[in-house]
């Protein structure tokens, strides 16, 4: 792919257009922080499906995960296992009462909002806490998402990374900056459409061109046959217990994922819920399978010339390769739209946690509505800018950096999100410290290696977490009596 092809430069400039539109449109009906930070708790089933959906896969189901597939093979699939079990369990117990309990506490429009008011916590506490590792891991999130935009702009128009970088950043700031979370929620949903029809596209393409299903297994199992095999490793040995449990454990992650609970937060009634929830699970089940094909295949078609180190740029080659320029700028496109509709959810939600949760409480608190609204804007800037710092280098993994995001989420929010919503016994003490356990364990974890510590970090984030939170609660309640 080369810079000079007028048809994929089309296709994107087309895309972009129509990104900013939509954030040009919600520019006018955003007239307050609610409004800016939840959309007035106004989506409808599909929305809420598709943009929950469209926000928590990111770039990395177009890079990170086929580029996974590509150097294992069907290993891959406890991923997508635990990723598709984690998204049903999320929306199926925490969906409905997350809605309903963050209206009754006080009408909350952000998980530290809501923390703090569930739990009367007078001291600011549970606010500042939560608030300090939203901004910790959203930037790592954020950082993910800059780099996978730069590898895109870098791979297609051969541009420099940085060059890349800026673009990217340029654009996902902009629609955001003007239309907040009814902007993008919206361009998530188209987002979410485009990916999916081009996950699915690239790989049926290429089985077509491999003569189909049978002859692409042969093909494959003779490159190696431990890639069609996913209790074995690709040197040939067994998977420990150990790599298992880390990969499905992706799905823990769900249960503290601030942009994909904020989506939650907005439907607009309960009622939409079971419907959402339909829509949610039948795009991921396709987004993840085919997401595993494309690396699959692409080994197939590819070989092994992307093994050192370009393996997550898998799904850009074969677009080079099967189809025509003018499709495949649309399937390019998709890449962008993965990659945006991720940023954009994390900047705002970053945003927001700055705004609501330290801006309006500890400097200004009778701050009016407007002032508000671009305070968030400029903290969307600001973010922004120190996230495209952390994406500096371009070595960067996009599955890495997503993986330490996702698991620290996941141990710091999950456990207390969980039992704040089914448990009566849970304390203030009790979430603080599980808010504390699970973000320090990650950070913590992270670093260490060898042996146990091979172990994803969200796994023992989330235990820890959760051992905590009860511990406290129950000594704190016997102390009381």
């Amino acid at each position: 792919m080369t810079s000079g092809n007028p048809f994929i430069l089309f296709a994107f400039l087309l895309y972009l257009a129509g990104m900013l539109a939509i954030g040009l449109f919600f520019f006018r009906r955003t007239v307050n922080l609610p409004d800016y930070i939840l959309g007035g708790r106004r989506l409808n089933s599909w929305v809420t499906a598709m943009s929950a959906q469209a926000s928590d896969m990111s770039g990395w189901l177009l890079l990170g995960l086929p580029g996974y597939a590509y150097l294992v093979g069907l290993e891959s699939v406890w991923i997508a296992l635990g990723l598709a079990v984690g998204t049903y369990l999320n929306w199926r117990f925490v969906a409905r009462p997350l809605r309903m309990k963050t209206e009754e506490a006080n009408n909350s429009i952000t998980i530290p909002d809501y923390l703090e008011n569930r739990f009367g916590d007078s001291t600011r506490s549970l606010r500042i806490v939560s608030a300090l590792f939203i901004l910790v891991f959203f930037l790592i999130y954020t950082a993910s998402g800059f780099v996978a935009g730069a590898k895109l702009f870098s791979t297609v128009f051969g541009l420099s990374y940085m060059t890349g970088l800026m673009i990217g950043m340029t654009v996902i700031i902009s629609y955001t900056f003007l239309g907040g979370f009814m902007a993008v929620s919206w361009t998530d949903f188209f987002q979410a459409l485009i990916m999916v029809i081009a996950i699915i596209i690239v790989p049926v393409l290429g089985i077509i061109k491999a003569g189909g299903i049978i002859p692409a297994l042969e093909t494959l199992a003779s490159i190696n046959t431990e890639l069609t095999d996913a209790f074995t490793a690709v040197d040939g040995s067994s998977l420990s217990l150990i790599s298992v449990v880390s990969l499905c454990a992706w799905g823990l992650g769900y249960f503290g994922q601030p942009h994909i609970l904020a989506r939650f937060m907005a439907i607009r009634t309960t009622a939409h819920i079971p419907r959402a929830r339909k829509i949610a699970m039948i795009w991921v089940i396709f987004s993840l399978t085919f997401a595993v094909l494309v690396g699959m295949v692409g080994r197939i078609l590819l070989g092994d010339s992307l093994v050192q180190g370009t393996s997550e740029t898998v799904f850009m080659v074969m677009v080079e390769s099967l189809v025509p320029s003018l499709l495949a700028g649309f399937l390019l496109a998709a890449i962008l739209a993965a990659i945006m509709s991720t940023a954009d959810s994390q900047l705002l939600v970053t945003s927001s946690a700055i705004t609501e949760d330290f801006y309006r409480v500890f400097l200004r608190r009778k701050a009016g509505d407007r002032e508000l609204v671009w305070v968030g804007r400029g903290t969307v800037i600001a973010v922004a800018i120190a996230a495209c710092i952390l994406a500096y280098n371009p070595e960067s993994s996009v599955l890495k950096l997503v993986a330490y995001a996702w698991g620290g989420f996941g141990a710091t929010f999950g456990p207390v999100i969980i039992l704040s919503l089914y448990w009566r016994g849970i304390t203030r003490l009790g979430a603080l410290a599980g808010l504390i356990t699970g973000g320090i364990t990650v950070l913590v974890w992270k670093h260490l290696s060898g042996g146990i510590f091979e172990l994803y970090e969200i796994v023992p984030g989330f235990v820890l977490s959760f051992a905590a939170i009860v511990a406290i609660s129950l000594l704190e309640t016997f102390q009381e009596n």
